[in-house]
């Protein structure tokens, strides 16, 4: 094993103002993720990226909005696992 640390990216269609927050499901590679935050001030990506890090078992600093800041369409870090770790846990 390397000492490099394990991180993917995954596209998200983020969808805010949901009734709570909860994985749909998988569009082709993108993961389709209802947000229980209105998109006011980046309320919708902190709400995004603290319940993927709840939901993978990871720090909250282990997930990170890399593009896509005001759009539906983003571009998600996670520090710590595999695309193929993410995709299992979350139901591929």
């Amino acid at each position: 094993m390397s000492d490099r640390p394990t991180t993917c990216t995954l596209p998200i269609k983020a969808i805010p103002n949901a009734p709570r927050s909860a994985v749909v499901g998988w569009l082709g590679d993108a993961l389709k993720v209802k947000v229980h935050a209105p998109p006011v001030e980046g309320r919708a990506n902190d709400e995004l990226c603290e319940f993927l890090a709840d939901t993978l078992g990871l720090p909250r600093r282990a997930v990170t909005v890399l593009r896509g800041d005001t759009s539906r369409q983003k571009l998600v870090r996670i520090a710590g696992l595999t695309f193929a770790e993410v995709k299992a846990k979350l139901g591929a």
